[in-house]
C-alpha cells in the first residue's frame, strides 16, 4: 500500500502495465521475499543474477505485491522511522561539487549516487548523508521505489 495510489505498489504503473512477469523472475521473487518484503541488495542481486534492470525488478516486486525494504542508501524500508540515514556533520568539497555537479532538476539520480561512492570510495550511505546536510533529494530510485 502507498499514499500515491492509495491501494497496491501495482496501482502507480497503471492499466497498461497489466505486464506479463515472467515465470522466473516470480518464482525468484517469490522465494526471496520474506513476509513479503525484499531488501534492496537482495533486488539488485536478482537483478544480476536474472540479467533484468533493477527498474524491471522493481516493478515485478511491485506487481506481485512485494514491498521493498532497507535501501542501500538508508532512504526507506526502515523500522520504525522509515528511514535511517542521518545528515552529515561535515561534507567534503570534491564530494559536494561531485554532487552538485551531478544534479538534474536539483535532485541526485540514485544511480548516480551509488557512482559517486564507488568513485570516492565511501560507503553509498555516506552519499546520501551527504545529500540529506545539503538539502538535496536523490530521485530516482533504481528500483522505481521513489
Amino acid at each position: 500500500m502507498n499514499k500515491k495510489t492509495g491501494g497496491s505498489f501495482a496501482a502507480k504503473h497503471g492499466r497498461e502495465s497489466a505486464a506479463v512477469i515472467g515465470p522466473a523472475v516470480r518464482e525468484k521473487l517469490q522465494l526471496e521475499a520474506i513476509a513479503g518484503q525484499l531488501a534492496c541488495a537482495d533486488a539488485f542481486q536478482l537483478a544480476a543474477e536474472l540479467q533484468q534492470s533493477p527498474a524491471e525488478i522493481g516493478k515485478a516486486a511491485d506487481l506481485l505485491g512485494i514491498r521493498l525494504v532497507k535501501c542501500q542508501l538508508g532512504l526507506f524500508g526502515y523500522a520504525p522511522e522509515k528511514k535511517m540515514v542521518r545528515p552529515a556533520e561535515t561534507v567534503d568539497r570534491a564530494l559536494e561539487d561531485a554532487i552538485r555537479a551531478g544534479l538534474q532538476d536539483g535532485r541526485l539520480t540514485c544511480r548516480l549516487a551509488w557512482e559517486l561512492a564507488e568513485r570516492f570510495q565511501i560507503p553509498k550511505m555516506r552519499v546520501s548523508a551527504a545529500c540529506e546536510a545539503l538539502s538535496v533529494k536523490v530521485r530516482p530510485c533504481q528500483l522505481g521505489a521513489f
